[in-house]
């Protein structure tokens, strides 16, 4: 499809203002991963961090998944691709540039933010234990990839091979003329791709809220239990606000103002789950760890008291991480 005026002014402005808040999500994963690795070399030489720093993979695969994702929402970007892309790769056509956005939907709705959502929930359950979680490294790699593969798999299906498109609109992109002979292709969220994420989005909404009702019933702690009040307020309105932003975007051209406005509505969804999740279960909890010594409350059946102990020991404990 080629439209032959202008980019709107306005869709440049939603461009960079995605593009400010990418790069603000960039340097706090930055910052996350300094507080991971601080934690982690600090812990070989104190010992009551060793067993907060078991968490210390699953941490990091979060921020990881939340700074790709953030890479491959510059690539949706023409303000982006236009200005830091094209000069170094200036033989892409359109045809490649089409499939850039084919490449961006799969690696974004289909792995990067499913794995990082799964990769926090996660981290909230293990936040939590009878005792010091073994191989929790792997346990979380192996989750990820069990439950994140076969999804982009089947997304990879549907964009690249479209096995309904003639039932179903399976546009991933447009062709805009800027009245200069410069053609700039504009991503777009086909119908059943963004169908085959809600089904995502509701399923772990719904494991998500299982699994918050679970920590609250056992954490006694009031600040911990505030962040994860907010920790599941923010995720169980920002993920069905994404999804209805998605089913909006199809209505819609990628040239049309509106359509900017909706894409940037489930931007910032996703954005607030991603910068909630690094503050709250990456670089507060540490840096509480760091400055308190990382306490485990226990529950002790002589004296059917709770009690704070700097060391793991036997018996019903719960992790106050970060108190």
């Amino acid at each position: 499809m080629l439209f032959t005026h202008a980019l709107p002014l306005l869709i440049s402005a939603f461009d960079l203002i995605t593009a400010t808040f990418i790069s603000g999500l960039i340097i706090l994963s930055v910052l996350s991963l300094c507080f991971i690795f601080h934690l982690r070399f600090k812990s070989k030489s104190i010992t009551h961090l060793q067993g907060f720093n078991s968490l210390w993979t699953v941490r990091f695969l979060l921020v990881l998944f939340i700074f790709l994702w953030s890479i491959t929402e510059l690539l949706r970007l023409p303000f982006f691709r236009r200005k830091y892309l094209y000069p170094f790769v200036p033989s892409f056509s359109i045809s490649q540039q089409a499939n850039l956005c084919k490449v961006h939907i799969v690696l974004s709705l289909g792995f990067f933010e499913p794995a990082f959502l799964v990769t926090l929930l996660f981290l909230l359950n293990a936040s939590i234990k009878t005792k010091t979680p073994k191989n929790n490294d792997k346990w979380a790699i192996t989750s990820v990839l069990l439950t994140c593969l076969p999804f982009a798999t089947l997304q990879a299906l549907l964009i690249f091979f479209a096995p309904f498109e003639n039932r179903v609109p399976a546009e991933t992109s447009v062709v805009l003329n800027d009245g200069y002979g410069f053609e700039t292709v504009l991503c777009a969220y086909p119908f059943l791709s963004s169908v085959l994420f809600a089904v995502f989005g509701v399923t772990y909404s719904t494991w998500f809220l299982f699994s918050c009702w679970r920590v609250l019933s056992l954490v006694i702690n009031k600040g911990l239990r505030m962040r994860i009040y907010v920790l599941a307020w923010i995720v169980l309105v920002a993920i069905p606000l994404q999804i209805v932003a998605l089913g909006f975007s199809v209505r819609w051209s990628p040239h049309q103002e509106v359509h900017g406005v909706v894409s940037l509505v489930g931007f910032l969804a996703v954005f607030c789950c991603a910068t909630t999740g690094e503050g709250i279960l990456v670089i507060k909890p540490i840096s509480d760890a760091l400055d308190a010594g990382g306490n485990y409350c226990v529950w002790t059946p002589q004296t059917r008291a709770w009690q704070l102990e700097e060391t793991e020991p036997a018996g019903v404990v719960v992790r106050l991480e970060g108190g």
